[in-house]
């Protein structure tokens, strides 16, 4: 009786670690089916900055803008792998119908925050993003330093007296300036689904071997 009821148990086990590793199959397909939409829409062809650009419509949308870029900027502090510790530049942007937006101009090194960097006319191309950076512990910026810890598009916008609209530049620098672009892409995106599969799998083989491992040495026990 005891055999059985451990036989059964086990069984549910393997089933239950069995269903896990199916179910992270199910969501790596989903997730790559996202990561690929996003990928379609971020390279494809600018359009004209819509008239009332949506968060849930319009995020990844590639556009081109026709305007100046005005006065001012926050500083968003951030490090990549091949650049290192940084600041994104967040400016205002003024377009030729009169709407005043965001735009995420790119990377500067650490030692560039203060330097002076071109403004003025320009036509950029980049992508509508509404970044979700924020969390409970993301710290408060330091309105004095400037130095922003998390691209809040609802607080820069209020910062910079803007519309709740950022655009993040995919194009070269303006001006021979030295700001490096940040693209939006999927690189930031984790889809670790597949990672979870295998362990679940692992985890699944590992308890079908130990449980016909115990089986086997109880029957050997039972017939000496």
């Amino acid at each position: 009786m005891r055999r059985i009821f451990f036989l059964l148990f086990s069984l549910a086990g393997l089933g239950v670690l069995l269903g896990l590793g199916v179910w992270q199959m199910q969501r790596l397909a989903w997730k790559q089916q996202i990561l690929d939409t996003i990928e379609a829409r971020v390279h494809a062809e600018p359009m004209p900055l819509p008239a009332n650009p949506d968060p849930g419509r319009d995020k990844y949308t590639p556009v081109r803008l026709t305007g100046q870029i005005a006065p001012g900027e926050l500083h968003v502090l951030t490090s990549t792998r091949n650049l290192g510790p940084g600041y994104r530049v967040i400016a205002p942007y003024e377009t030729e119908d009169g709407r005043r937006i965001l735009i995420d101009r790119g990377y500067i090194r650490t030692g560039a925050k203060d330097s002076p960097r071109a403004s003025g006319q320009a036509t950029l191309v980049g992508n509508l993003h509404w970044p979700d950076e924020t969390d409970g512990y993301t710290p408060t910026a330091d309105r004095v330093a400037n130095i922003w810890y998390a691209r809040d598009v609802t607080e820069m916008a209020l910062a910079l007296d803007t519309l709740p609209i950022m655009v993040v530049m995919n194009t070269a620098p303006v001006n021979g300036s030295a700001i490096i672009p940040l693209p939006v892409d999927t690189a930031s995106i984790s889809n670790d689904h597949l990672q979870y599969a295998i362990t679940w799998f692992s985890l699944a083989c590992i308890w079908a071997v130990m449980t016909a491992s115990f089986l086997w040495r109880s029957r050997a026990k039972s017939e000496s």
